[in-house]
């Protein structure tokens, strides 16, 4: 079996450290935020691990530490599901970080029921895309004063069939929750594309990730059909420690090897869909997220 996986899988490895550096992952206290985590740690980073359960989280911390010797690893509170948590988690970091060197946006809800965020958007969109939009926009400055840096945002294959459906993005005309969730991964592949424009003057590179197909808890709301499939042939489906390799990829290889804006699968530059390129969705996206949050760039 692990012969025919090697024909589905890449592996991949490195010895890069990063001592001195410090990471934020987002739904770092389980699957392949975990896996992120837990690798960052190994190389001597500081690792945040933003949580919506705090409890989970200091039960990932514990494990962390005690799989990984010297680990420097500490859980604090994150909902992106509600503006006002984001808000207190950036306080938080920017009271007790001196630095900030990657911003892994990790965590995701998938194809779940409808239901909104605690500002009214709908779920999917708005804790896969705007969550994260916001929590980049905050925490921003602190990423400038510590270039080089980088954001990584984790997409999905799933974005080859979204769209971003301008006209409904509370989804309360026609709620599909497979096109919710392909329409936030693509919103994050745009929002990366953008992002990358307007932050690379500033030492702030940004990259989206194709995980592939992992075995992780946010596949609970997938139903049958699909999820018989995930079942059947879990064993060729990669683990969370194989999903996370393309994000630890992004983070440790030299900035001059990687196409800031990019989007990477299997630790290599990617192509996303042709409307993953289109710059005129990304710039819409990006005016109509900031008109939802109430912000504005500088």
């Amino acid at each position: 079996m692990q012969t025919i996986r090697s024909f589905f899988i890449t592996q991949w490895s490195s010895d890069v450290r990063l001592d001195g550096k410090t990471a934020i992952v987002t739904g770092g206290n389980t699957g392949i935020g975990k896996e992120t985590a837990k690798d960052l740690a190994g190389r001597g980073a500081r690792v945040i691990l933003a949580c919506r359960d705090m409890a989970k989280g200091e039960q990932a911390v514990c494990e962390i530490t005690g799989e990984v010797a010297g680990a420097r690893v500490v859980a604090r509170q994150l909902d992106l599901a509600d503006t006002t948590s984001i808000c207190h988690f950036a306080e938080n970091v920017y009271n007790t970080e001196k630095t900030l060197h990657y911003l892994i946006n990790n965590a995701g809800v998938a194809m779940c029921p409808y239901a909104k965020t605690a500002d009214g958007f709908e779920m999917q969109f708005g804790v896969n895309h705007l969550g994260h939009f916001f929590l980049t926009f905050l925490l921003l400055d602190l990423l400038k004063h510590s270039a080089p840096s980088r954001v990584i945002n984790l997409s999905s294959a799933a974005h080859a069939m979204g769209k971003i459906q301008f006209d409904d993005l509370a989804g309360e005309k026609n709620y599909h929750p497979v096109r919710a969730y392909a329409q936030s991964k693509l919103a994050n592949v745009l929002f990366t594309r953008e992002l990358a424009k307007r932050t690379e003057v500033l030492g702030v590179m940004a990259y989206s990730v194709d995980p592939g197909i992992v075995n992780t808890e946010i596949t609970r709301h997938v139903r049958r059909p699909l999820g018989d499939i995930i079942k059947t042939f879990g064993s060729l489906i990669k683990s969370p420690a194989e999903g996370a390799y393309t994000t630890l990829y992004c983070t440790v290889t030299p900035e001059n090897q990687l196409h800031t804006g990019g989007f990477y699968r299997d630790c290599a530059l990617a192509e996303s869909c042709r409307a993953g390129q289109d710059d005129g969705t990304a710039l819409k996206l990006w005016a109509v997220s900031c008109h939802l949050l109430g912000i504005r760039w500088r």
